[in-house]
């Protein structure tokens, strides 16, 4: 399988080595020469316009930041949709808005589009561990399925186009929420003289564990925790607020917990 790919970062890349790994034809943006050597070495070929990863490309796989950056990557006359041949999947990993899932797959041009935010980390993709939840068309999905099963596992399709991003949104809001709870136990643990260190060697092994509780603990503390998560737990939870706004819906008694989960 041809594929394009946009967004060759810290989540990006090892999902180009994956890729090519399983023997899949990768064109990849690069945006200076010396990126484009350091994505050449891994396999892929490296080109400077992000209209090139389109070119003949089965589905392109867009990886960047945030949702404003997949906007003006994907949009308009000179956009990637544009460029991309009837037929073809485009892949949003982007953790974003619904609406701008919605909006890309109804700029037409007989390109499919999925929306499949990531749950995990780099290691969890190196391993070809990571969660996709997956929104789209059963056939869009079927056919980028042996691109993403590269690096995704499992691969959860959970309804059409911005589902995916909903569930991810609620997810992220859920782990941040974990996190301010976890804050709290803590704090309760000092005032009954427990160093937080004890507290987080014990409680993995109890019935309170939870995925957030253990990358805390490898952390060292929650406030360790939060300092290296906030960025990116904090940009999901502003796109969950303004999304369940819209849809006339909000946080309820979560909210409180969550801006704990983003030291606030």
């Amino acid at each position: 399988m041809k594929v394009g790919f946009v967004g060759a970062g810290r989540m990006g890349t090892p999902m180009v080595t994956r890729l090519v790994e399983a023997g899949h034809e990768v064109v990849v943006l690069g945006r200076t020469a010396e990126r484009r050597d350091a994505l050449t070495s891994l396999g892929a070929r490296a080109v400077a316009d992000p209209r090139e990863v389109a070119d003949g490309a089965d589905i392109v796989v867009v990886c960047v930041f945030t949702d404003e950056q997949v906007r003006q990557l994907c949009l308009g006359p000179d956009g990637l949709i544009s460029a991309m041949r009837p037929g073809s999947v485009l892949v949003l990993h982007t953790t974003g808005s619904p609406r701008t899932a919605e909006a890309l797959a109804a700029e037409g041009n007989g390109v499919a589009v999925i929306d499949a935010p990531v749950s995990g980390g780099p290691h969890d993709i190196a391993a070809g561990e990571v969660t996709l939840f997956v929104g789209g068309a059963d056939d869009a999905v079927a056919k980028a399925r042996p691109a993403l099963q590269s690096y995704g596992d499992p691969i959860v399709h959970v309804g059409g186009i911005g589902t995916g991003q909903k569930i991810k949104l609620v997810n992220n809001t859920l782990f941040a929420a974990q996190i301010g709870l976890i804050a709290e136990a803590a704090r309760l643990a000092g005032a009954l003289g427990i160093e937080e260190s004890a507290l987080l060697e014990a409680l993995p092994h109890g019935s309170g564990a939870s995925r957030a509780l253990g990358n805390i603990a490898r952390a060292g503390s929650s406030a360790a925790f939060i300092s290296a998560v906030a960025e990116f737990i904090g940009k999901d939870v502003a796109v969950v607020r303004e999304t369940a706004s819209e849809l006339g819906a909000d946080l309820g008694r979560l909210d409180q917990l969550v801006e704990a989960g983003l030291g606030r």
